[in-house]
């Protein structure tokens, strides 16, 4: 199982029931794409999900991502291109804007989550399906996250 959010722009309280339902749910990683803003939320992140956090940075940090994820060594971070990585032999993107999925799709990503939006949304582009969790800010659409089966490649968005 694997846990997937975006814009958390430090609404620590939609990032904690966020990091305790992938808890409960025994997700094994978290991709975290972008917007998670500053340091301190970083922290929250990385100090109550213990397992893989796969991270890339947004349009709207306020701290240096590279630099801060330094510290911790469940944290890989991804830049702000994003990237792939391969998870049960599928590959799968990671990104903040939907722009920069064109380049994943180009690397041969079988799968693509991206943020940004703040709009849960899911298409397919090229037949590569592209999935938006929505946002934990609470900012234009309600709070969600996104639980995703890598197994069954059975997806579930979660409205907080």
């Amino acid at each position: 199982m694997i846990a997937i959010i975006s814009d958390i722009h430090d609404n620590l309280a939609n990032l904690k029931t966020a990091l305790d339902n992938a808890t409960t749910k025994q997700a094994e990683v978290l991709f975290a794409l972008g917007d998670v803003t500053n340091a301190e939320t970083l922290n929250y992140i990385a100090t109550n999900f213990k397992n893989k956090i796969y991270l890339v940075s947004g349009n709207m940090e306020v701290c240096d991502l590279k630099a801060e994820s330094k510290k911790y060594t469940n944290i890989i971070y991804l830049g702000r291109q994003g990237g792939i990585v391969k998870i049960n032999n599928k590959l799968v993107g990671i990104c903040h804007e939907p722009f920069l999925a064109n380049d994943l799709i180009k690397q041969k990503a079988q799968i693509i989550f991206y943020g940004h939006t703040h709009k849960p949304f899911e298409e397919t582009k090229n037949g590569v399906q592209l999935i938006n969790p929505g946002n934990l800010a609470n900012v234009f659409y309600a709070p969600s996250f996104a639980l995703w089966d890598e197994q069954t490649n059975k997806l579930e968005l979660k409205i907080l």
